[in-house]
């Protein structure tokens, strides 16, 4: 008894490695995959969220719209994806909830392992994304790698329907971007050829268009106009 009184009592770390293992598994067999599963979500979390989500063609609609202006750096680079990055999240918030429930929930209590996880994470996905793409770019990327013809779009691989989706993301965003350049391409041709007629030559027609255009943008409403029109895309 003595002796056994003479033991110190076990530390944090002792306690920490004597506590069970999430997601049920046993230690010494889940804790390389945990890591690996961890690190590599960590690594193509960047491309997932470029391919993946609606970023692409919000970021690009943004840029188009500050070239359609006439303002070179406003808004900034770093508020255009803070911006961007904000309305992804409020478009992709069902996914994730969807891919939560799913996913992580079973995974956490030990009903699935990191592989089977990983899986059902990508159902939601990709039926999201499923939902933007067009039937051409499916075919296009599914014959280049050498896919049989699906009965239905669910059976394609996320390899086929990952760069279908980017792709029709990309002619979405420049389609947008077109739409919202006419405006102000408008006001550009009537400013050039009002200053041309009076023998303004001295002074560029884009000094006297940008704050003509941004009045314009302010008077509409524009950011509204933009980001709701925006948003209803995806809903």
């Amino acid at each position: 008894m003595s002796a056994m009184a003479a033991l110190p009592a076990p530390g944090p770390a002792a306690t920490l490695l004597a506590a069970p293992f999430p997601f049920g598994l046993d230690r010494n067999s889940s804790l390389p995959w945990t890591l690996f599963v961890l690190f590599t979500v960590l690594a193509l979390l960047p491309a997932v969220l470029l391919a993946m989500t609606p970023f692409v063609r919000i970021l690009l609609v943004f840029h188009f719209l500050r070239q359609a202006l006439g303002t070179q750096t406003a808004p900034t680079n770093q508020t255009l994806v803070g911006l961007a990055l904000v309305l992804t999240y409020f478009v992709m918030a069902p996914v994730g909830a969807a891919i939560h429930r799913d996913a992580l929930v079973p995974l956490e209590r030990g009903r699935i392992g990191p592989w089977e996880a990983m899986q059902r994470a990508g159902v939601p996905l990709k039926q999201f994304m499923l939902r933007y793409t067009r039937e051409k770019d499916l075919a296009l990327f599914a014959g280049l790698a050498g896919e049989p013809r699906p009965r239905r779009p669910e059976d394609l691989s996320l390899r086929v329907v990952a760069p279908a989706y980017l792709t029709s993301e990309l002619k979405t965003g420049f389609q947008i971007g077109a739409v919202l350049f006419l405006p102000f391409l408008v006001i550009d041709m009537v400013v050039a050829s009002v200053t041309t007629s009076v023998g303004m030559l001295q002074l560029p027609p884009v000094v006297i268009s940008t704050p003509l255009k941004i009045l314009l943008f302010v008077a509409v409403d524009g950011w509204n106009l933009v980001l709701g029109s925006l948003m209803k895309s995806f809903f």
